[in-house]
C-alpha cells in the first residue's frame, strides 16, 4: 500500500516529458516596441541562421539543441525617408539538420515603429478652424501690416460689416464702431471677407477674434516681390545639384547687383591643373604669374632609385598636371579648381565632341582667381614635406626649392587642401606647423576631412588652424545627410556637398544625362589622359566638399562681408545649417555651409515645410497634410524637427536666415510616441 504513491508520481513525471520536434517550424517573432527579444524553439539537432536583413542582428549565429536566439532590431536601417511605415517586417532563415534529415525554416520578424506627431503652422495664414482661438493666446506678428483681413461666418455678418444693413448683428456692429473704422475704410474682398483699414492692427485683431461671427482675422501683411534665382544655361549646370543646395541661385542674383568687387586668390594645393581645359581659361594664375610646381626630381642612379613626379623635371613655375605615358587617372586639381571657378557661358570648343559651355563655378562674376600649386605627383602621391612647402608658398611666405627662393606675388587669402592621410599627430607636425604659419600670414586653410569611412583624424585637416570639411549628400528629405565615406572626428568644423558614395548611388538630384538618371555626385572639369582631351567627370569625396567652402570664403571676402581669416571663419560658422544633433558634432562640425545666408543674398522663394533628423544624422521627410500636420513612424533615437520657410530655394526649411521653429523628442521602448504640438516659424 505504501508503494502506490511512489509509482503514481513516476508515472506523472513520465507523462510530462515532451519529445523535441524533428524539424524547425516556421514562426513569427514579434518584437513589438522592444529593441531586442530572446526566443526559444525546441529542437534536437544542429542549426544555422542565414539570410538576416541588415536591420536585424541575430545571435548566436548557430548552435545545437534548442534554438535559443536573441533578435535585435536597428530600426534606423530599415526606416524609409518618408517615415511612413508603422511596422517593419523581415525574414530570417534557420537551416537545420537532424541525423539524415535537413531543411530550412523561414522566421518572420516584425517590429513596431515609434510615432512622432506635430503640426507646422504658418503664423501669417489661417491653417484651420482653430486659428482664431490660437491667435487669441498667441497673436500673430504684424510687422508691415496695412490693416486687417477678417472673414465672417455668414454673408449676413459680412453685410453688416460693410455697412449694408441686414439681419441684426449687434456685436459685429459694436465691434466695428469701437474700432472706429468707417464704412469708407472697409473693402469687400469676396467670399465673406472684408479688408479693414486701421493703424491699430493688434487692437483690431483682439476685438475681431472675440466676435463669434468672425471665422478668422489676420494682418493684411505686405508681401515683397521675390528675386528670381539665377539659373545657369551651361550644358551641364543642371547636374550641379550642390549649387542649389547651398542657395547659389540667390547668391548669383545678388552678384549681378555688382557688390562683389574685391579681388581674392584661392590657392589650390593639389595635383596641378590642366590650363588647356577651355572651361578654366582665364580663371587661373598661370606660369610666370605665381603658379608653382614644388615637386622635386631625381634621376635614377646605379645605387639608388630615382623619383620622377611625372613631368620629368624638378620644381618650376609650371604646375600643369602632366600627360605621363600610360596615365589613365584624371586631373584631381582640375576637378577641384572647376568647382570653384569654372567659366560661365560659351567656351572654346576643344574637340568636335567637346561641350561648348560645360559646367559653372561658384564664383560666377566675382573677381576670384585660382592659384594652382602642384604638390601631388602624377601617381596621386604627396609627401608631407612638399605639401608643407606648398602651403607656406601659397600664403605668401618665401620658400627655397633647389637653391632658388620663390615668393608668391598673389598671396592667397584662402588655401584649399583636398588631400590628406591618416598619419599620426606626431608625423603630421611639419604639416601643422605650415598650417599655423599660413594662418599667421592671414590665410584661411580649408582641408578635406578624409574619406576613410571611420573616425580617424586625417591630416592636415585635423591640424589646429585648419578648417576640416566633412561631406554631405542628398537624402531625399529636406535635410541632407553625411556621406558614408566622410570621416567623423572632433576637429571637423564644417560640412559641404561632396556627393554620395558611388557604391550606394542615389539619384535625388533629379538630373538626367543621355536619358539616364544622374547620380548625386559632384560634376566638374576633368582631363581624359587616354584621349588627351578636356572632359567633365562626376566624382565624390571630401575633396569635392572642401572647395565648396573655399569658394564661399572667397566670396565673403570679395563682397566685403568679411575682411580676414578670423571673421570669415566666424561668418561661415554662424550661418551654417546645423545638422544632426544640436550644436557642433563630429559628423557635420557646426553644420553645412549656406552661401545665401552667409552672403545675405535676397529671397528667391518662400515655402513652408518641415525637416527632421536624428542624432546619427539620418534625415526623414514625413508628409504634411493640408493643415500642416504630420505623423512620422521612426526608429529609436533623439530627433530634431524644424518647421520653417525656405527663402533661398534650396529645399531646406528653417535655416539660420529663415523663419523657423524647432522641437525635439526622444523615442524608444520607454517612450513609444510623442506629440510636438504646433511649430510656428518665427524670424
Amino acid at each position: 500500500m505504501n508503494r502506490l504513491p511512489v509509482l503514481l508520481t513516476a508515472a506523472l513525471l513520465l507523462c510530462a516529458c515532451t519529445q523535441a520536434p524533428s524539424s524547425i517550424p516556421p514562426r513569427t517573432v514579434d518584437l513589438g516596441t522592444r529593441l531586442s527579444l530572446p526566443t526559444v524553439q525546441a529542437f534536437a539537432g544542429s542549426w544555422t541562421v542565414e539570410g538576416v536583413p541588415s536591420w536585424l542582428t541575430v545571435s548566436p549565429p548557430k548552435g545545437t539543441g534548442d534554438v535559443r536566439l536573441t533578435v535585435t532590431a536597428d530600426r534606423g536601417q530599415a526606416t524609409r525617408t518618408a517615415a511612413d511605415q508603422a511596422r517593419l517586417s523581415g525574414q530570417i532563415t534557420v537551416a537545420w539538420q537532424r541525423g539524415q534529415e535537413s531543411g530550412r525554416a523561414t522566421w518572420t520578424v516584425t517590429a513596431d515603429q515609434y510615432t512622432l506627431t506635430g503640426r507646422v503652422v504658418d503664423a501669417a495664414q489661417a491653417q484651420g478652424a482653430d486659428v482664431g482661438l490660437r491667435a487669441e493666446a498667441t497673436p500673430a506678428p504684424t510687422p508691415q501690416a496695412r490693416g486687417v483681413i477678417v472673414k465672417y461666418r455668414s454673408a449676413a455678418a459680412q453685410s453688416v460689416a460693410l455697412g449694408r444693413g441686414g439681419a441684426a448683428r449687434e456685436l459685429t456692429r459694436d465691434t466695428l464702431a469701437r474700432l472706429n473704422v468707417p464704412p469708407s475704410s472697409r473693402r469687400d474682398l469676396g467670399g465673406r471677407a472684408v479688408r479693414l483699414e486701421t493703424r491699430d492692427v493688434e487692437g483690431a485683431l483682439r476685438a475681431l477674434r472675440a466676435d463669434p461671427d468672425v471665422e478668422y482675422a489676420v494682418p493684411n501683411a505686405v508681401l515683397r516681390a521675390q528675386a528670381a534665382p539665377v539659373v545657369p544655361t551651361d550644358q551641364y549646370a543642371g547636374l550641379q545639384w550642390s549649387s542649389r543646395l547651398l542657395g547659389y541661385g540667390s547668391v548669383w542674383r545678388d552678384m549681378e547687383g555688382g557688390a562683389y568687387t574685391r579681388p581674392v586668390t584661392v590657392a589650390v594645393v593639389d595635383s596641378g591643373v590642366r590650363y588647356d581645359h577651355p572651361d578654366l581659361e582665364g580663371q587661373l594664375y598661370g606660369p610666370g604669374d605665381g603658379a608653382l610646381d614644388v615637386l622635386g626630381f631625381q634621376a635614377a642612379a646605379p645605387d639608388a632609385a630615382g623619383y620622377d613626379n611625372g613631368d620629368g623635371d624638378g620644381p618650376d613655375l609650371d604646375p600643369t598636371d602632366p600627360d605621363t605615358p600610360g596615365r589613365t587617372q584624371g586631373s584631381h586639381g582640375t576637378h577641384v579648381s572647376g568647382i570653384i571657378a569654372a567659366r560661365w557661358g560659351e567656351n572654346r570648343q576643344a574637340c568636335p565632341e567637346c561641350s561648348t559651355s560645360g559646367v559653372v563655378g561658384a564664383v560666377y562674376r566675382a573677381p576670384v582667381k585660382v592659384l594652382p600649386v602642384r604638390a601631388i605627383d602624377a601617381s596621386g602621391g604627396a609627401e608631407i614635406a612638399d605639401v608643407a612647402l606648398a602651403v607656406r608658398y601659397a600664403a605668401g611666405l618665401a620658400v627655397t626649392l633647389d637653391g632658388q627662393t620663390h615668393t608668391n606675388p598673389h598671396p592667397a587669402q584662402v588655401v584649399n587642401l583636398s588631400l590628406g592621410g591618416d598619419v599620426d599627430a606626431a608625423t603630421a607636425r611639419p604639416l601643422c606647423d605650415a598650417v599655423a604659419d599660413a594662418a599667421r600670414a592671414g590665410a584661411l586653410v580649408v582641408a578635406a576631412a578624409g574619406n576613410g569611412y571611420g573616425t580617424t583624424p586625417y591630416y592636415p585637416a585635423a591640424c589646429e588652424g585648419a578648417v576640416a570639411v566633412a561631406s554631405v549628400t542628398l537624402s531625399g528629405a529636406s535635410a541632407p545627410e553625411r556621406a558614408a565615406y566622410s570621416n567623423s572626428y572632433p576637429q571637423v568644423a564644417l560640412a559641404a556637398p561632396g556627393g554620395v558614395d558611388p557604391q550606394g548611388a542615389t539619384f535625388f538630384g533629379g538630373g538626367t544625362l543621355n536619358g539616364q538618371p544622374f547620380p548625386d555626385l559632384i560634376l566638374s572639369t576633368e582631363w581624359d589622359y587616354a584621349g588627351d582631351a578636356p572632359v567633365y567627370l562626376a566624382e565624390s569625396g571630401t575633396s569635392q566638399a572642401a572647395p565648396q567652402v573655399s569658394a564661399l570664403a572667397a566670396l565673403l571676402l570679395s563682397k566685403g562681408v568679411t575682411a580676414g581669416r578670423e571673421d570669415t571663419l566666424a561668418r561661415l560658422v554662424a550661418t551654417a545649417t546645423d545638422l544632426g544633433p544640436v550644436g557642433r558634432d563630429e559628423q557635420f562640425g557646426f553644420g553645412m555651409v549656406n552661401a545665401a545666408a552667409a552672403l545675405g543674398a535676397p529671397a528667391v522663394s518662400d515655402t513652408l515645410g518641415v525637416r527632421m533628423q536624428d542624432a546619427r544624422g539620418n534625415a526623414f521627410q514625413p508628409a504634411l497634410d493640408p493643415l500642416g500636420r504630420f505623423s512620422a513612424f521612426l526608429p529609436d533615437g533623439t530627433f530634431r524637427v524644424v518647421g520653417g520657410r525656405d527663402r533661398d530655394g534650396n529645399g531646406v526649411y528653417g535655416e539660420p536666415h529663415e523663419p523657423r521653429a524647432e522641437g525635439s523628442a526622444t523615442l524608444g521602448p520607454a517612450r513609444t510616441s510623442a506629440a510636438l504640438g504646433d511649430l510656428t516659424p518665427q524670424p
